[in-house]
């Protein structure tokens, strides 16, 4: 109980972190694609010299499951790409709001991948974040656009919480990060040939100060930190209920973004009426799962 405690205060406290990764997006001046290819970099190099001070071995013993954790970096990068692209057509709220539906859909892929029954309360808790994402939706039509890649964002990082939830039972969580970010960057590259014919005129490589400042934070803070801890938490929590509170980005994001920058991010009431319902899923999850596992409890010892 108590270790359960920390973890989802160690887990908050991580969603924080990412609540400001919006923001750091937007303070960057390169484009998206550029931002995710200097992150993955970064955080990539930074692993490699942590994990050298430490001592902890790299390697990976099973080819298989190599290629599954640089997979999963594309998949990575794929979703960070799209997070900040939406926060850029949109806003950092849209975008976060949008990233809500993350629980929705681990509801759906985790039992599916485990092969056991889908939990009724779990989707229940999702339909209500869910209802939260509809009158988002309703209210802030402008930003369609932004939201449903905010949506395509967050179904991507359903899939890879996922795999990271059988990873992070065998291997170092910070070498799982280090290869992921290996892969995240190598796919990032491999994309660039593509979006500076179909999408750009020139690819911007060259980071200002300020953006080299802000491009640190996110790599160091939000990702090598804050990414390795969320994997090494995918021991004791499921996918699920982690991503339910990951649900709470949206609001420590917009707090931060309104702290920021003001009344570019004020929305409408109906904006934080769909937050408020986010917020209530994310709070009745532990309720209801501590509920659930002591009726499955209770089964066993009658059984």
């Amino acid at each position: 109980m108590i270790q359960e405690r920390k973890d989802y205060l160690t887990l908050h406290f991580i969603v924080l972190i990412w609540g400001f990764t919006a923001v750091l997006g937007l303070l960057i001046e390169i484009p998206s694609v550029e931002v995710v290819f200097y992150r993955t970099l970064i955080a990539a190099i930074g692993l490699f010299i942590l994990l050298k001070f430490w001592k902890r071995p790299l390697k990976i013993n099973s080819r298989k499951h190599l290629y599954q954790i640089l997979g999963t970096g594309a998949l990575i990068a794929a979703h960070w790409i799209l997070f900040f692209l939406s926060a850029r057509i949109s806003n950092a709220s849209v975008c976060l709001a949008g990233m809500a539906t993350c629980s929705l859909w681990t509801s759906l892929i985790e039992p599916l991948s485990q092969g056991r029954r889908i939990k009724g309360f779990e989707v229940m808790l999702s339909i209500i974040a869910f209802i939260g994402i509809a009158i988002i939706f309703n209210v802030e039509f402008d930003y369609l656009a932004g939201l449903l890649t905010a949506v395509l964002s967050a179904f991507i990082a359903s899939v890879f919480t996922v795999i990271n939830g059988r990873l992070a039972k065998t291997y170092d969580p910070y070498v799982i990060t280090y290869y992921e970010m290996i892969g995240a960057c190598a796919a990032t590259a491999a994309f660039f040939p593509i979006y500076s014919t179909f999408f750009v005129e020139k690819l911007s490589l060259l980071p200002n100060l300020t953006d080299w400042l802000y491009l640190s934070m996110l790599a160091i803070v939000c990702t090598v930190y804050a990414y390795s801890v969320s994997v090494e938490l995918m021991k004791r929590l499921s996918a699920f209920s982690i991503n339910l509170v990951v649900n709470l980005e949206p609001v420590y994001g917009i707090i931060l973004a309104l702290i920021m920058f003001g009344d570019s991010e004020e929305m409408s009431p109906g904006f934080y009426l769909g937050t408020l319902l986010i917020l209530t899923s994310v709070l009745l999850y532990p309720l209801l799962n501590r509920r659930y596992k002591k009726k499955a409890l209770s089964t066993d010892i009658i059984r």
